[in-house]
């Protein structure tokens, strides 16, 4: 079983309205300003695993600055999970800064919700390492979801995007985070290449190709880190059969690769939901 831990849908309005939500929101701006970053549907989505070959698409929502367009967005990828037969699993996503988080991570549980994510405090403007966080830990704990956040590697090009957590914000929040299952977007910032695979933590191998090298998955193989990564393609900035071919010719052996490719996946999802 393939499963892609990591992609993108929005409503069609946000499509077709865009020039509206840039002006309205300042971290969507930053993203999708340009006219060529691509806004898919759950349609778009479900196409590309058919073309692909993926069995299952984690579909991540928004860190908008508005709860209701965080609640709309999360509504979205309820119906659209509920109408795709289970092939897409769905992560919604609150601004605590924006007030009635606690009671949208909730609502959004009892619908359906498998985890949170995308998540980007350090966009919205919330302390993942305050109060804020740690309510956040004890929702996650009480509705058993998993958490996706962004993470920024501290070195590198810069690019649309980018900001959303810092490494060292990221491994504090790890520290206290027992219990949960917690993952790093983007082999979380780099963990992986400076740390030991903590009990909490993985990484997903979100837009790889725009920021290390593949074959930087073959050594982290060889470590702990091996049960802890995650296929990931950032679609649509990148498509799923590009990142996955990037993953397949990353030097991994069978083994490996299928850990990477579902087997970790599988860990962190209910039985229910991959049919079992």
């Amino acid at each position: 079983m393939i499963i892609d831990f990591h992609t993108h849908t929005f409503p069609p309005d946000v499509r077709d309205r865009r020039e509206e939500y840039l002006r309205r929101d300042p971290t969507f701006a930053e993203m999708y300003a340009n006219p060529k970053a691509k806004i898919a549907t759950a349609e778009d989505l479900l196409r590309s695993m058919d073309e692909a070959g993926v069995d299952l698409s984690v579909a991540l929502g928004f860190a908008w600055s508005d709860h209701d367009d965080c609640a709309s967005h999360n509504d979205y990828l309820l119906e659209t999970a509920h109408r795709s037969g289970g092939r897409i699993v769905p992560f919604c996503t609150m601004n605590p800064a924006a007030g009635a988080a606690a009671e949208e991570v909730e609502r959004c549980a009892r619908a359906g919700a498998r985890g949170l994510g995308e998540l980007r405090p350090e966009s919205q403007g919330w302390d993942l390492n305050g109060a804020p966080g740690e309510r956040l830990a004890e929702l996650a704990r009480q509705h058993s979801l998993v958490l996706l956040f962004h993470v920024t590697e501290p070195v590198g090009h810069d690019y649309p995007g980018k900001r959303g957590l810092s490494l060292d914000s990221f491994r504090r929040y790890l520290a206290g985070a027992r219990g949960l299952a917690v993952v790093g977007a983007h082999l979380a910032g780099g963990l992986p290449l400076r740390d030991a695979a903590l009990p909490t933590a993985y990484a997903d191998t979100a837009a790889l190709r725009f920021l290390y090298e593949p074959p930087v998955l073959a050594g982290l193989a060889k470590t702990p880190w091996a049960e802890r990564l995650l296929f990931g393609s950032d679609f649509p900035l990148v498509s799923q059969a590009a990142a996955l071919a990037d993953v397949r010719a990353s030097g991994l052996d069978g083994a490996s690769l299928a850990r990477i490719l579902g087997d970790n996946a599988r860990t962190l999802l209910p039985p229910n939901v991959l049919g079992q």
